[in-house]
């Protein structure tokens, strides 16, 4: 079985306040100089405060239901739903991943918006967003070079909670995490702390594939990087 671990420097997830703006929504043209300030202020500031952790492992034992659209892994059964089986499904092994920005970005969203200063804590959020989704695209680069010496292509990543794959079943993927170097726990009702944290499953194998952009394959209509792209 094959596991990695990483813990990124903030600069590698090059991340820049044109991008935090772009989430934001601004466009071009926009009149943007007071929230740029505020941006790079508090790019600084996560800097200094991000805990940022990855990892994966990858399981072999897996059996796919055509009939019931499931995933099995070690015995675990996973409802993953139709769209994505329909990606992961050519998959001889699937590895599951777990990543964090760390706690304190958010405690700091909480505060600020706590405090009413409403703009400050949103933007906290969305940076805290765009660390922990860089951190994957990195933890995912890393298992595409690991695969890729066995001849072996990755399919992209899948989260309980998108794509109609009930977020509950965060419970039975962290089943197969025990001692998760990325500490995150779950709450009862399957979110995740440090909220700012993502998991999910990426499927390996000869006959799967990547697709570059699968916002058309996910039912879930509001969503920021939607709006993004």
């Amino acid at each position: 079985m094959t596991s990695s671990t990483y813990q990124f420097d903030f600069k590698d997830l090059k991340l820049t306040s044109s991008r935090i703006e772009t989430v934001l929504g601004y466009k071009d043209g926009d009149d943007r100089e007071l929230v740029t300030s505020l941006i790079e202020e508090l790019l600084t500031e996560c800097r200094e405060i991000s805990n940022i952790k990855a990892q994966f492992r990858v399981f072999n034992d897996v059996q796919f239901d055509e009939h019931t659209k499931s995933l099995s892994i070690d015995k675990i059964k996973f409802q993953i739903n139709k769209i994505v089986f329909g990606q992961l499904r050519k998959s001889e092994s699937v590895a599951i991943f777990l990543c964090t920005a760390g706690e304190e970005i958010g405690i700091r969203s909480r505060r600020a918006m706590s405090e009413r200063d409403f703009l400050k804590g949103f933007i906290y959020d969305v940076i805290g967003s765009e660390i922990v989704e860089s951190v994957t695209d990195l933890m995912q680069d890393g298992l595409e070079k690991t695969v890729k010496n066995t001849g072996e292509k990755i399919t992209n990543r899948y989260s309980p909670g998108y794509c109609g794959w009930d977020v509950a079943e965060q419970h039975k993927l962290f089943q197969l995490m025990p001692d998760n170097y990325c500490l995150i726990q779950l709450t009862p009702s399957a979110l995740m702390d440090p909220v700012k944290s993502i998991s999910g499953f990426i499927g390996i194998g000869k006959n799967v594939r990547y697709n570059s952009y699968t916002c058309g394959l996910c039912d879930l209509k509001e969503c920021t990087y939607r709006r993004a792209k």
